[in-house]
């Protein structure tokens, strides 16, 4: 299967020097598609920017902002069979980019906030039948509640749900919902580990589902 990975932060400027991102190191998102690779999969990673080497062989795609990487993913997902969301993508912008350098004034400012475009609601929109979506939820408080309704929302087949603690973290700990909003499987470890285990039951989920489907018709 060719597999759409995204991950890492995304950034949106102020002005031509300071921007607003997150804390995402973008590992989960690379053992991800490290995992895909060992599993005999093309994986075509859109990533954010992160200090992290592409992995050797995948068909990589670098963006900063959210804009950039729905236009990308927009342009890629068609092609894909499926698509495992594991970036962090900004949920806000600023309403408007001031170009060149903001310079101090000694007066508070006030900073408008809009919302950024939905990458992961965008792709569950246009999902056909035969495609597949895995998205990722970083919850605080409610968490299974806001995760089940992301994965509706959003059209997604799964959603991982992890913690904040996960942010720049070599491990994680997640659990995995399903449609019904029942937790299907949990695993913690490295995120190398944790990316093998998921690629694993996705995989292996994806080979019953389309077993079933071959034997309608």
């Amino acid at each position: 299967m060719r597999i759409l990975v995204t991950a890492g932060p995304t950034r949106e400027y102020l002005d031509d020097v300071r921007y607003i991102s997150n804390a995402s190191s973008g590992r989960m998102g690379y053992a991800i598609v490290q995992a895909l690779q060992q599993a005999g999969h093309t994986a075509v990673l859109v990533s954010g920017p992160v200090s992290l080497t592409p992995p050797v062989g995948c068909e990589f795609h670098a963006v900063e902002s959210t804009d950039q990487m729905m236009q990308v993913c927009q342009e890629l997902f068609p092609r894909c069979q499926g698509v495992i969301a594991a970036a962090a993508v900004c949920d806000y912008k600023p309403r408007q980019r001031v170009h060149g350098k903001m310079s101090k004034t000694g007066d508070p400012i006030a900073l408008e906030m809009i919302e950024t475009d939905d990458v992961l609601a965008a792709m569950g929109n246009t999902k056909r039948p035969e495609q597949w979506i895995v998205g990722f939820a970083l919850e605080a408080q409610n968490e299974r509640e806001n995760a089940l309704q992301k994965l509706r929302r959003k059209n997604c087949d799964w959603i991982v749900l992890n913690r904040p603690e996960a942010i720049a973290s070599e491990s994680n700990s997640v659990e995995l919902l399903d449609a019904l909003g029942n937790v299907v499987a949990s695993w913690a470890g490295t995120k190398a580990e944790v990316s093998a285990c998921l690629v694993e039951w996705v995989l292996g989920q994806l080979a019953v589902r389309n077993t079933a489907r071959a034997g309608l018709t």
